[in-house]
């Protein structure tokens, strides 16, 4: 098995290489197409990787990745199963690849919301709106006598 490695992005403007070492593959029988072979090849692909203790991320990465993917975590533990295909390598490289995709989307810095203020013209209109609302309704009423 060889090292994953994870593009730049903006979370790791480097690019980052997780060692083969950190990457724990299991494979197991998968469900799904296959005819005859379904039973005897072991095409399911389940990719770990201990986030806790990799040697690939930073401590502010660690941090980040494990506040963002804690909803998928098994402990400190991410786990990314594959078996969309018949092929255990194409399961293989479907879940590195999916692995590393969520690494980087995990990694990425929080974006802060921008605030705009309305423009004059926008409070004037609405001001406008609801004192024509109130003329409407104030003329439903009944006159008082």
């Amino acid at each position: 098995m060889d090292d994953l490695h994870i593009p730049p992005g903006p979370g790791s403007p480097g690019g980052m290489v997780v060692p083969a070492a950190d990457l724990i593959e299991q494979f197991s029988r998968s469900s799904g197409p296959g005819g005859q072979g379904v039973n005897t090849a072991d095409s399911r692909v389940q990719l770990s990787l201990d986030l806790a203790t990799t040697t690939a991320l930073t401590d502010i990465q660690r941090q980040r990745a494990l506040a963002r993917l804690s909803s998928r975590l098994t402990g400190s533990v991410l786990t990314i199963t594959a078996s969309e295909h018949r092929s255990q390598l194409r399961n293989r490289a479907a879940a590195r690849e999916r692995l590393s995709a969520l690494l980087r989307e995990a990694l990425m810095p929080e974006v802060p919301r921008r605030r705009t203020k309305p423009t004059a013209g926008s409070r004037r209109r609405r001001l406008e709106g609801k004192r024509m609302r109130a003329e409407i309704k104030r003329n439903r009423r009944r006159p008082l006598p």
